[in-house]
């Protein structure tokens, strides 16, 4: 069963809600929740567990946790199915974090810091080369976050799967 957002454990932690509250209360954030990513979340629950995930390494690095967390909950803002949309401009990886930017600039302003983590997160599948930190922290979190997200569940269904089998060999 999956936990409903207010049962994960970046609610009760004060410091990180006081650079994201404002962001989650908006419609515009709020929004990501209709769109299904990875096939097994939706946006706005791989947007927070990326912003947060950001956060906790920034705390341990001294890093700028304020930038991580707000970036983090940002980098993702856009409005479509990136598996269904196709653009003229270039791909996905390519054009939702311009998209992102330009979304995230209607309802906050961002650092110069801010703006380049949301450029920068598809670093890989992108040639833009990071230019903080934060942008990298960021970058490998949103890595290790949809891998995680997309193989958990394939994970799961295999045990079972497994588990059927040896118990049926008994």
């Amino acid at each position: 069963m999956t936990a409903t957002l207010s049962q994960l454990p970046w609610q009760e932690n004060e410091e990180y809600r006081s650079y994201v509250d404002d962001l989650l209360a908006t419609p515009q954030v709020q929004k990501l929740a209709d769109y299904t990513q990875h096939h097994y979340t939706n946006r706005l629950q791989h947007s927070i567990t990326v912003s947060y995930d950001s956060y906790l390494i920034g705390k341990k690095l001294h890093l700028n946790c304020r930038a991580l967390a707000r970036a983090g909950l940002l980098h993702d803002m856009f409005y479509y199915d990136w598996r269904n949309t196709k653009f003229d401009l270039g791909t996905h990886a390519y054009i939702h974090p311009r998209i992102a930017v330009h979304n995230a600039e209607k309802i906050t302003p961002l650092s110069d810091m801010e703006r380049d983590i949301i450029l920068k997160h598809m670093f890989g599948a992108t040639a833009a080369l990071p230019r903080y930190k934060e942008s990298w922290v960021v970058t490998f979190v949103d890595d290790y976050a949809a891998v995680k997200e997309f193989s958990k569940p394939t994970a799961r269904k295999q045990w079972r799967e497994l588990k059927k089998r040896l118990i049926s060999t008994f």
